[in-house]
């Protein structure tokens, strides 16, 4: 079915756009690899749930080494390949619709896979008041994606244990709701039955995490944490809370979740794009984040 749609699209340029053979293979070698990328996922190119993998490949062709220009090439090849499928009624939406255009020089975030993430989270010392924050942070990181700057401001009220929630105030002020599933819920409920109070100084300090003066951390504090943990998994790539939060996305997004849940609950905003967002209710993330997050059953 993939390989007709394609010849379907390849006589198209030919007859109506007068494509040359040359410009022909091109589309053609770009095209297969993003049909042999989806079918290796079970996925048909016109499938309802094909915008979830579509990120995936870009940051599968980067991982194989694929230059910002040959990628933005590929893009274009596909998004020309959609809008053709969807005039000759093979498929009701553009899945290419949200997908942005790979920037040339600026490369793709690092990924880790769900084994190296599983590797980190192991290495706190549970023992420890220390131990049980780096854990408590590390799975939170993981399990929102949010931004370090947006850990280190998080309060006891942004947390709600029983709904396993989150409330976090983004760029601009502007605040959601994050789902965090049930390992981070109870990493951070053991951080606090065991960890907080021996860190703490002062009893109106409303701060989630603390550092040994029982102050909020820095942006540095967190950097260092993760980069310690990293090491002491045997993983001697720089990472960092952005390499958890790309991780975050890549994993969900892996896992069957759509790219605009994914985005709703990163908090992207793009100013072309934010009319056409579909809102997502909490209980809509709730379920899309137990169902799509390794972490978040």
């Amino acid at each position: 079915m993939s390989a007709d749609l394609l010849e379907q699209f390849l006589n198209y340029l030919a007859i109506e756009k007068g494509l040359r053979p040359r410009s022909l293979e091109a589309y053609r070698r770009d095209l297969q690899d993003w049909i042999e990328f989806a079918e290796a996922r079970q996925r048909a190119v016109n499938s309802a749930s094909i915008d979830s993998i579509l990120s995936l490949f870009f940051v599968h062709m980067h991982d194989l080494g694929l230059s910002p220009r040959s990628m933005a090439r590929k893009s274009s090849a596909i998004k020309g390949f959609y809008r053709f499928l969807l005039r000759e009624n093979h498929i009701s939406i553009d899945p290419t619709a949200l997908l942005e255009r790979p920037r040339i020089g600026r490369p793709l975030p690092k990924v880790l896979s769900q084994q190296e993430i599983e590797k980190i989270l192991q290495q706190p010392d549970q023992a420890t008041p220390f131990g049980l924050r780096d854990r408590a942070i590390l799975e939170i990181l993981y399990a929102t994606g949010i931004r370090e700057s947006e850990l280190i401001d998080l309060k006891l009220g942004n947390l709600n244990a029983a709904a396993e929630f989150l409330s976090v105030t983004g760029k601009g002020g502007r605040e959601r709701i994050v789902p965090i599933g049930q390992y981070a819920i109870a990493a951070v409920n053991e951080y606090l039955k065991n960890g907080r109070n021996k860190l703490l100084k002062d009893i109106s300090e409303r701060t989630l995490f603390l550092n040994p003066y029982g102050k909020p951390m820095s942006r540095m504090g967190v950097w260092k944490i993760i980069r310690k943990y990293a090491l002491m998994a045997g993983i001697n790539r720089d990472v960092s809370p952005h390499v958890f939060r790309h991780s975050c996305a890549t994993h969900m997004l892996e896992g069957g979740a759509g790219i605009i849940a994914v985005q709703e609950m990163l908090g992207h905003v793009d100013v072309s794009t934010t009319q056409i967002y579909t809102h997502l209710t909490g209980k809509d993330l709730k379920n899309i984040h137990r169902k799509a997050h390794p972490r978040g059953k």
